[in-house]
C-alpha cells in the first residue's frame, strides 16, 4: 500500500481554505501511514484569530486521540508556521514540523522568533522546511494577488 503524501494533502485544505476566502494555509497531523486530522485556516469562518490550519488540526488530534500530547506525530503544514502555532507544537510535543513556504513576515520558526530556538522552549521538533515550497508559495501568491485586484 503506498503511503500517502501528507503536504499533497494539506495543499488541498489551503486550497479549500482560499475558497472559503480565507489565507491558503492547510495542515495535516499524521503517524506513520495514517492522517490523524487535516485542516485549513478558518479565522475569518470562527472569527477566532486562533483558528489556524495548525491549532486547528492539533486541536482535532489530540480531541480523536483523547490526549493533550501528540508524541510520535508529524505536523505537514503548507506554511512556516508564527509563534503561536510554534508554541503550540511545541506543547503539543509533535515529532517532526514539515512546513513549505517560509513566511519572512510571520513566521516564528526560521523567521521572526525563532520559537524553538528559545532558552524556554521545552520541547523541539525535528523541522524539515521547503517541502512542497514551490506549490505553498505559489498559492498564496495567487490569493493576495487575486485579493488585490478585486477578487
Amino acid at each position: 500500500m503506498k503511503r500517502p503524501d501528507f503536504m499533497a494533502l494539506a495543499l488541498e485544505e489551503a486550497a479549500a481554505a482560499a475558497g472559503r476566502g480565507e489565507v491558503p494555509v492547510g495542515a495535516v497531523i499524521a503517524n506513520g501511514g495514517t492522517v490523524i486530522a487535516k485542516a485549513g485556516n478558518r479565522t475569518r469562518e470562527l472569527s477566532d484569530p486562533t483558528a489556524h490550519a495548525e491549532m486547528l488540526a492539533i486541536r482535532e488530534a489530540c480531541r480523536k486521540l483523547a490526549s493533550e500530547r501528540l508524541t510520535g506525530h508529524d505536523l505537514y503544514v503548507t506554511l512556516e508556521p508564527c509563534a503561536m502555532c510554534a508554541g503550540a507544537i511545541s506543547f503539543a510535543r509533535l515529532r517532526r514540523l514539515y512546513f513549505g513556504a517560509a513566511d519572512e513576515k510571520g513566521g516564528g520558526v526560521i523567521n521572526g522568533v525563532r520559537f524553538f530556538a528559545s532558552p524556554t522552549c521545552h520541547h523541539t521538533p525535528d523541522i524539515y522546511p521547503g517541502m512542497g515550497e514551490s506549490d505553498a508559495a505559489l498559492i498564496l501568491k495567487d490569493f493576495f494577488r487575486e485579493k488585490r485586484n478585486g477578487g
